[in-house]
């Protein structure tokens, strides 16, 4: 755990898959065609707690979707790339335009499309309900499965090894403590 914790301590860019890790994989379609997908608020909390930190989050995802703008932007998530078949150049794009090293970014991923995402960041990590594959490349799996609780998971694991996590959470104390 301890080359987890180093890898995650020099972490300033998270990136997330969207289908199968923000949320559980499944895509519910109306009889009009639109697309839903459910998000997990544990989650998303997280982000939000990451990002008072200092630590970037972006999205790369296969699909295009309007509820995914919309959650991104609620989150305050400024580096959404949709339409992603192949994420590798969406990954080196955000890496160029915040000037930092693939080191310096976490993955996080669910099925073999996002392989090669994870073979190239410094800490590639992925949910408990991935493919057998991808799970065989990560660094780290989350004990939560992808949309119910694996993006609070890395959220905090960056913050645990950071040293932030604890000012995270005193903010809610107050206090109390």
């Amino acid at each position: 755990m301890k080359d987890i914790l180093d890898k995650a301590a020099k972490i300033k860019l998270l990136v997330f898959d969207v289908d199968g890790v923000l949320t559980d994989g499944r895509l519910i379609i109306g009889d009009d065609g639109e697309e839903y997908k459910a998000f997990y608020s544990k989650d998303g909390l997280g982000m939000k707690m990451l990002q008072q930190t200092g630590i970037k989050i972006a999205v790369i995802t296969a699909r295009t979707s309007n509820v995914v703008l919309h959650r991104m932007q609620s989150l305050g998530i400024k580096h959404l790339y949709q339409g992603q078949l192949e994420k590798l150049p969406a990954f080196d794009k955000i890496l160029t335009e915040l000037v930092l090293s693939a080191e310096q970014a976490a993955y996080v991923g669910d099925d073999v499309i996002d392989l090669p995402v994870m073979l190239h960041a410094g800490l590639a990590v992925t949910v408990a309900d991935a493919h057998p594959l991808v799970k065989q490349h990560a660094h780290w799996q989350t004990p939560q499965k992808g949309g119910r609780g694996a993006a609070r998971d890395v959220c905090e694991l960056i913050m645990q090894a950071q040293g932030t996590l604890e000012t995270q959470f005193q903010k809610y104390l107050g206090s109390a403590t």
